[in-house]
């Protein structure tokens, strides 16, 4: 081949190829003021850096370190086709920090990683603005991430988010279940929402009944009720447990699976846990799901979390001033079931 034919060819950037580097960079100057707010003295260098840097803290004698990740789910597809951003953040950190808390584990910081075919850096920026603001509701730093830009891995307009959580609790400290015996008392934490679970039968439901999201639906549009993002229960709990050490003996947050199958990860065996369906309202969401989806309740108590975002578990003469200090801190509470003996071939997990 000669060289004049060599040097007719076009000259292709990544840019030609579908990727921005300055957009990227563009959106990692917009993000660094929502990351900053959510600092704590523990992190060492700033976002940038190949890794990131977190010294733990000496408060802890024998800490030990708890981790979770997850994503948004489904829900996204709703963000995507109302053309809302801003609090799928919240929800992405909410579904890692409120896993690690039912350990006792306080969030030390967190991590995201945003993937898209093409950045939109105002979208961008409306989510990690959201993972911020869930991350100072959380008290854990926003400590870095990665944004990745695939061309053609996703359609236009959509992309994915995935978050990491990363918090410690004491040795001794550790809340697993083991310490509820029958007699104890659960009490329920109410939800902001259907949370980030049940959005495959949520818009499964709304492509059904074809509603209105822009009507008035008690007070709010329905759009925005969908889309509340899910309440993260971390300082309340923490605080309960610095008043009040060795007084919760199990949490379960209520995410996939429901209420019938959630409490039952934190029980052993030989127990079962009686929840009274009638010791709290069901929310207008639920109730307008499962009326428009003819969904049976028993699936709605599997598939959403029906008003309760978090399962505590305390003994009956701690029950009362516990549900008073979450109230003081901010949470609705219930006191909605009992811990019993499991009889043989029953379900660990009976709400009615």
């Amino acid at each position: 081949m000669s060289a004049s034919h060599i040097s007719n060819k076009a000259s292709l950037s990544y840019r030609d190829a579908g990727v921005d580097i300055d957009a990227g960079d563009a959106l990692v100057d917009r993000i660094k003021p929502f990351a900053k707010r959510t600092m704590r003295p523990e992190v060492l260098g700033g976002i940038g850096g190949f890794g990131a840097l977190f010294e733990l803290s000496k408060k802890f004698k024998e800490p030990v370190l708890v981790s979770g990740t997850d994503g948004v789910g489904t829900k996204l597809k709703l963000a995507f086709q109302l053309d809302k951003h801003d609090t799928v953040g919240q929800d992405l950190v909410a579904m890692s920090v409120n896993d690690i808390l039912v350990q006792g584990a306080e969030p030390l910081f967190f991590l995201d990683y945003f993937a898209c075919g093409k950045l939109d850096v105002d979208t961008a920026a409306d989510v990690v603005k959201g993972i911020a603001q869930g991350c100072e509701l959380a008290g854990c730093a926003l400590i870095g991430g990665e944004t990745a830009e695939m061309p053609g891995m996703y359609p236009a307009g959509e992309y994915d988010l995935a978050g990491f959580a990363v918090g410690a609790v004491e040795k001794a400290d550790i809340i697993d279940g083991s310490r509820i015996v029958p007699g104890d008392v659960v009490l329920g934490l109410a939800s902001s929402g259907a949370h980030s679970n049940g959005y495959s039968l949520i818009r499964k439901i709304i492509d059904v009944a074809r509603p209105d999201l822009d009507a008035d639906f008690h007070g709010r549009k329905l759009r925005d009720v969908v889309m509340e993002p899910t309440r993260i229960y971390v300082k309340s709990l923490l605080a309960l447990m610095q008043a009040m050490p060795g007084v919760v003996k199990g949490m379960a947050h209520i995410t996939g699976g429901g209420i019938t199958e959630n409490v039952p990860r934190i029980l052993r065996d030989e127990l079962t846990a009686r929840i009274d369906a009638s010791s709290w309202t069901l929310p207008p969401l639920f109730r307008w799901l499962q009326k428009e989806g003819n969904v049976d309740m028993q699936e709605m108590y599997r598939v959403f979390n029906c008003g309760i975002g978090m399962a505590v578990v305390v003994s009956a003469e701690d029950a009362d001033l516990a549900a008073a200090k979450l109230e003081a801190a901010g949470e609705t509470v219930h006191r909605i079931g009992r811990i019993d003996a499991r009889k043989d071939g029953e379900a660990q997990t009976i709400v009615g």
